[in-house]
């Protein structure tokens, strides 16, 4: 039982922390090695000074919607850890976890709901005359799809978990 329980904050940590590198870092549409684009930035490198100059994203709505997706997974995954540090110890024995579960399930939900936006509206996201097969993924897109069965996967165990003593 020790294992299983240490197993499963591990998971919910790491899956919490990709998705925080996920929504956070700048690389969910690259275009060169020396432009990308994340969620909140357009960014180009610059050879003289080697650092990254950033400009903020043209909003559209599309955009809106997948970074208020991303901060709310995030939100409910952090709630989610919260919750189920607090249900251990107020949980009588025997009880289950399911808000723990509910919420790290939501976390996956909105996180896919995101990705796919971002997959299927990547022309009006990013909003750039150039064609989009001279770009490519980031790897924060891919990230926050890997999180995806992760938090999905976490939230059916917490559903499923009995505390035992």
């Amino acid at each position: 039982m020790v294992f299983l329980l240490i197993s499963l904050i591990v998971l919910h940590l790491v899956s919490l922390a990709m998705l925080l590198i996920a929504t956070l870092e700048k690389s969910w549409w690259v275009w060169t090695e020396s432009e990308i684009t994340d969620l909140w930035y357009n960014c180009l490198y610059d050879n003289a000074t080697e650092t990254w100059v950033c400009a903020t994203t043209d909003e559209s709505d599309w955009l809106q919607s997948v970074q208020a997706l991303m901060v709310l997974s995030v939100v409910f995954s952090s709630l989610s850890f919260l919750v189920f540090l607090g249900q251990l110890f107020t949980v009588s024995r025997g009880g289950l976890f399911y808000f723990t579960g509910l919420c790290q399930a939501f976390a996956g939900f909105t996180d896919f709901a995101a990705c796919l936006i971002f997959t299927f509206h990547r022309k009006e996201i990013l909003n750039d005359p150039r064609d989009l097969s001279k770009g490519q993924f980031g790897y924060c897109f891919i990230l926050a799809w890997v999180c995806v069965p992760l938090l999905l996967i976490s939230g059916v165990l917490y559903v499923h978990l009995r505390k035992k003593q």
